[in-house]
């Protein structure tokens, strides 16, 4: 959204996820016609917002992988938000094909979709874990290298490889958001939502894969949004990068005691593991975002505060 309102439309895949509802719903509001591709394996199309006209949003069902499906869709667009990805990371170890389908292969179809629809800027949602296990915390936008540990990592990188050559090949603009850990009352996946399953499970019993000191930094989606929209229009580069996450750690302990809070307080907490959760997890996480931040744009949540308010969320949507 590097541009006014205007009578173009502008495409988001993954626009029915966790966050592509709070996205289109800022687009929107914008003023901007909104064109959605979704393939409903994990977004909800009762989530997305009422358009304020007819008209104004166009829901398309479609899979990534298949170039076919989705070419007419770009058709007049201004820009491209791609958000559409696997959500969950370890559903990428048990199925190594996955990220490589629906991340790396999805995000070369998004780009041959807009370059041969001339749409002039992509915006894509990368991750963290690009940057692997760094040694430097807060980390920048320049660290490196760059060795992500997952297969959903790895996917991201790639995609972020493609954005880069087709920017600089084709003359398209770019811009790559490299998320903390998203969190709100959409969610459908991470560490507060499996806590909150795993306890309507079992309320006696709260498994914690890792020793729980894991610590990592959690962003509210509104917060997300915002920071991708102010980036987005100032964006003017072949290649813009930009960290989104906030100044402050939250512990794995730290959730799981205040879930079991939320959920009775009654539940034994077992750690199981050594300091990672899993294979391929990044135990300890914090981005720099003095970049995002000299735009004007600043979390109106610290993570703390952002894991407070989600917990009490989902607490209420358990309780339902």
């Amino acid at each position: 959204m590097a541009n006014p309102p205007s009578a173009r439309p502008v495409v988001v895949t993954g626009g029915a996820g966790a966050i592509g509802v709070y996205l289109v719903a800022a687009l929107l509001k914008a003023g901007l016609e909104v064109r959605v591709i979704d393939n409903f394996s994990s977004g909800r199309r009762d989530r997305l917002p009422a358009p304020p006209a007819p008209g104004r949003l166009k829901v398309v069902h479609a899979d990534l992988r298949h170039l076919s499906e989705i070419r007419s869709t770009f058709a007049g667009a201004v820009a491209a938000w791609h958000l559409a990805a696997n959500p969950d990371i370890r559903r990428g170890t048990e199925d190594p094909t996955l990220d490589l389908e629906h991340g790396t292969i999805a995000t070369f179809n998004v780009l041959e979709a807009a370059r041969r629809a001339e749409v002039p800027q992509v915006l894509f949602a990368s991750s963290s874990v690009v940057y692997g296990y760094p040694k430097t915390l807060p980390t920048p936008e320049d660290y490196g290298p760059l060795l992500p540990q997952s297969l959903y990592g790895a996917s991201k990188l790639a995609s972020e490889g493609l954005l880069s050559a087709y920017a600089y090949t084709y003359g398209m603009r770019t811009a790559i958001f490299r998320f903390a850990n998203i969190i709100g009352p959409t969610m459908t996946h991470g560490v507060i939502f499996d806590f909150f399953e795993k306890l309507k499970r079992d309320p006696t019993r709260l498994e914690v894969l890792g020793d729980g000191r894991q610590a990592k930094s959690y962003l509210r989606v509104e917060d997300c949004v915002g920071g991708m929209i102010v980036a987005a229009a100032r964006a003017n580069e072949p290649v813009c990068v930009y960290n989104l996450g906030t100044r402050d750690q939250t512990s794995v302990r730290e959730i799981a005691e205040k879930v079991v809070a939320a959920r009775g307080g009654k539940a034994r907490i077992e750690y199981r593991g050594g300091e990672r959760g899993w294979a391929g997890d990044v135990p300890v996480q914090l981005l720099g975002i003095d970049r995002i931040s000299s735009l004007g744009w600043s979390p109106r949540y610290s993570s703390s505060q952002a894991v407070d308010l989600t917990i009490r969320e989902l607490a209420e949507r358990y309780r339902a």
